[in-house]
């Protein structure tokens, strides 16, 4: 399976290494893209009226101009439409050349009732607003409610960022070609997409491969392998042992999220670690978590040294105060030989936040250690309040830049969640669903993840795996659903995922 995403820069260099290594010529690429971007109008548009397909100048117009070549020998009703003349030698003045139908210019469109459109005019390359005839033909477009099929990607948005740069054409159905850009899948470029299909045109994977693409999208295939899978002679304590911090009595239910997905993400042990007030409370609640008494830094301590837990989640439920401050230092502290990863969500980012600096110095990131950080939006912006106001970078190349501040693996949460580790390794989760958007969602997200580190899966694959889970199991569920019904669904996911693993 196809995981790269590239940017429209690395696209570039793809489209150049494959022509340069054969054995397809650049026109030959061409003809292949136009010819999958006219399938798509048969199989989604069998009974169009009329096809309006408007070209640009540079090579996303030239697969237009074979799109509208075959459409028409099909015994369509097509209109060609062109702002600007192809460069004299490019693949794009040859598809041009061998057009059959007459150039119309763009100036002079005019949108028709019951007909659709194909955008073939900028695609990915564009790097600032559509200006003068396209933005107007653009505005039409939306107004007239046509449906659009996009060549490579809707004209007017951003192919690395996602971010429409102005006014943008809102296709019903994209067309691209090889591998998706980041801006197919980082919102609100995914919105402007509509269907998104991939084509193969030719390009092998091998040359892809040979680009070095450090992002990926979000799907089993990325971290299957890793994906744990006990042994018949297991036990519970071989399975992982997650330690999970609540908070006062009446803030304990984020951590009874947390440590019940921890379970039910497979961590053979849980244990919830409770101050003393909140203990009969989370008590009532309990039976399969192990519950322990924490009264401050020193029980913290002596809990880590004696049960040497594998994974541990602080913040959901925590706290801000002091106290709270030196419990979380001694929670993220290296762990001196045991292998560790803690996820901090909720109150332990607005702590870390107070003084990002000190605490990202105290953060370690190797093959022992690991500190993820598990922000939305907002938290985003109170951690890293300079990435986060840098207006040339995409959630992608914010969450990377945070991730190398931090030394941290960063989930960024959204319906577009981005995970990334300080060495620019960074996926994009596609699954996202606003399903999620509940009270108590992202509590459930950090014990998965935990659960999943503790059972030994590295931390980016640990991270990457449980936000795919996290929007599988509220799919799975589907409407109505709150954060206490996510955990329950767990297993039905993990079985699925487990029966496509199988060999």
């Amino acid at each position: 399976m196809a995981l790269e995403i590239l940017t429209p820069q690395e696209m570039g260099r793809v489209d150049r290494l494959a022509i340069k290594q054969g054995p397809l010529s650049g026109i030959a690429l061409m003809e292949r893209a136009g010819a999958a971007v006219a399938d798509i109008v048969f199989e989604r548009f069998p009974d169009a009226g009329r096809i309006d397909v408007l070209c640009g100048p540079g090579n996303n117009g030239g697969d237009g101009y074979v799109a509208a070549t075959i459409l028409a020998a099909s015994g369509y009703h097509v209109a060609l439409w062109t702002d600007g003349d192809p460069r004299a030698g490019s693949d794009a003045e040859i598809a041009a050349r061998n057009c059959i139908l007459k150039r119309q210019p763009l100036e002079q469109y005019q949108p028709l009732p019951g007909g659709i459109v194909v955008d073939a005019l900028y695609g990915a390359g564009l790097e600032r607003p559509l200006q003068g005839t396209a933005r107007a033909v653009a505005e039409k477009v939306g107004a007239a409610g046509l449906p659009v099929v996009a060549v490579d990607l809707p004209s007017g948005l951003s192919g690395l960022s996602g971010e429409a740069l102005g006014t943008t054409f809102r296709a019903a159905v994209t067309v691209t070609f090889a591998r998706k850009k980041p801006g197919h899948l980082l919102y609100p470029g995914r919105a402007f997409c509509g269907e998104l299909v991939v084509r193969d045109i030719g390009i092998s994977d091998a040359v892809v491969k040979e680009i070095g693409s450090q992002t990926f999208e979000n799907l089993p295939a990325l971290w299957i392998d890793d994906f744990p899978r006990p042994p018949a002679d297991t036990y519970k304590y071989s399975r992982g042992h997650v330690g999970v911090f609540s908070g006062g009595p009446a803030a304990t239910g984020a951590a009874r999220l947390s440590a019940m997905a921890a379970a039910r993400s497979g961590a053979g042990a849980v244990t919830l670690l409770s101050p003393p007030a909140s203990l009969a409370v989370n008590a009532v609640h309990l039976t399969s978590i192990i519950l322990r008494r924490i009264d401050g830094p020193d029980d913290a301590q002596a809990f880590l040294d004696q049960r040497k837990p594998s994974a541990l989640v602080a913040g959901p439920g925590l706290g801000t105060d002091n106290d709270m401050a030196a419990l979380l230092a001694t929670v993220v502290q290296p762990a001196s030989a045991a292998r560790r990863v803690v996820v901090l969500d909720a109150d332990a980012l607005t702590i870390i936040a107070q003084e990002p600096a000190k605490w990202f110095g105290s953060f370690a990131l190797d093959g022992a250690h690991a500190t993820i950080l598990t922000p939305h939006e907002g938290e985003f912006g109170r951690l890293f309040p300079e990435i986060h106001a840098d207006k040339s970078l995409s959630k992608l190349e914010k969450a990377r830049a945070a991730a190398k501040s931090a030394h941290s693996i960063i989930v960024y949460k959204g319906p577009d969640t981005v995970i990334a580790n300080p060495e620019g390794r960074a996926a994009i989760n596609s699954n996202g669903t606003p399903l999620l958007a509940t009270a108590g969602s992202g509590d459930v997200l950090s014990g998965i993840i935990a659960g999943l580190a503790g059972q030994g899966m590295s931390p980016f694959e640990a991270a990457c795996a449980g936000a795919w889970l996290h929007a599988e199991a509220a799919h799975t569920f589907g409407p109505g659903l709150i954060a206490e019904d996510l955990p329950s669904m767990l297993p039905r996911v993990l079985t699925r995922l487990l029966r496509q693993r199988a060999p």
